[in-house]
């Protein structure tokens, strides 16, 4: 579990690095990614296949199904992994913030990421644990041939808000509210939204917008042909089963069927996932986007994710036709040691990406954003450093 923060007097050295340790803490509890959900759902599917597979192969062939059970222990090893692999890897893990830096630690691996330098932070928050989540400190890099990642993940966080409130400096002012509540109701202490929108709906959200996308359609389009040939296909071959002498009511003919089903709900399963990742998706996550513009921050909330934005982070703001009259608005920022920088995307990153960033997509008051962003806020409230 995370642990609070503790009083300046009190506080230790870290071994490793001899600096103050501003607070400690470890996952509590962690679930698999939805990649890895869906890969171990389909493996476990892939295993009771193999295993049904198996039972005909005995009993109708006579002959060992060595090969469908070696496949089918081998499915169910992936599968545990996937499922389970995540929580004994993160068993491990511990999180330390020390007065610089953000460490995530695994026995002698160590990744760290610089209190000063995080450029924004991303809160992903868990739909079966209220008051749980993820957060991730994203670092903007250069662009050109020096544009790279530099994000630091911790999971599985008790009051994550809070977390990055200590890492930001800025635990002084937070409040410790519910985090369940919605966003507008855990600003800061002075904090005050001077500005707030939605991206605008249009029929072209359920357009493919990139290759990820155009290659989901192509995989939905392709799974639907694979279902169309396996629901018209299985009929002619297991009557031919049956004219052979297999009876409809046998153990073989029965586990036969359920392998088949089992095979073709696996499709369906897929080709249902490939649209709704590559029509549905979209339109849903612009339906729960939400902007808000403060005296101090700029905050993005879509669904369970959050991302947070010190104003004192945005260089230069670029602004670019979306159509039917709307603009987005790229937030390009900076911090130590970079200038001009493009985690925002305004360099020529114009593919969606699932995660937040900072940009407002689809907004018509895009002259009133840059107004608003562009004067200096409140200065009597702390900045970030």
């Amino acid at each position: 579990m995370n642990e609070s923060l503790p009083p300046a007097s009190d506080r230790e050295r870290d071994p490793r690095t001899g600096e103050h340790v501003v607070w400690r803490g470890r996952p509590a509890g962690v679930s698999p990614s939805p990649v890895l959900r869906v890969s171990g759902y389909v493996l476990i599917a892939l295993t009771f296949t193999s295993l049904c597979f198996a039972v005909v192969i005995a009993r109708t062939l006579g002959t060992p199904p060595t090969s469908s059970i070696v496949f089918a222990a081998w499915c169910s090893s992936l599968a545990f992994v996937c499922l389970k692999g995540p929580q004994f890897w993160f068993d491990s893990v511990e999180y330390v913030v020390t007065d610089s830096r953000v460490l995530w630690r695994r026995g002698l691996f160590s990744r760290s990421i610089g209190r000063d330098h995080v450029s924004f932070v991303r809160i992903f928050w868990d739909p079966a644990r209220p008051g749980y989540g993820d957060l991730e400190l994203v670092r903007a890099v250069p662009t050109g041939a020096l544009r790279r990642r530099l994000r630091l993940r911790l999971h599985g966080l008790s009051a994550p808000a809070r977390v990055a409130a200590i890492v930001l400096r800025r635990d002084d002012v937070t409040p410790a509210t519910m985090e369940t509540r919605p966003l507008t109701q855990r600003l800061e202490q002075g904090e005050r939204v001077v500005w707030s929108g939605k991206p605008r709906l249009s029929p072209r959200v359920y357009l493919p917008q990139s290759r990820e996308d155009w290659l989901k359609a192509f995989l939905f389009v392709m799974l639907v042909a694979v279902l169309a040939r396996m629901i018209f296909g299985v009929w002619p071959v297991l009557r031919r089963l049956s004219d052979a002498g297999l009876s409809v009511g046998s153990l073989s003919f029965v586990t036969l069927c359920a392998a088949l089903l089992t095979s073709a709900a696996v499709v369906t399963a897929s080709a249902m996932l490939a649209f709704w990742d590559g029509f549905l998706r979209p339109r849903r996550q612009v339906e729960q986007t939400r902007y808000l513009v403060t005296n101090r921050r700029v905050l993005i909330q879509r669904g369970r994710e959050e991302l947070y934005l010190d104003r004192s982070r945005i260089a230069h703001i670029i602004d670019t036709p979306a159509g039917d009259g709307l603009f987005d608005v790229f937030l390009v920022l900076d911090g130590p040691q970079a200038r001009a920088l493009a985690a925002s995307g305004a360099f020529g990153e114009g593919e969606r990406r699932h995660s937040l960033y900072p940009v407002l997509q689809r907004v018509a008051d895009a002259e009133g954003v840059r107004k608003i962003l562009d004067s200096p806020g409140d200065p009597d409230l702390p900045r970030a450093a």
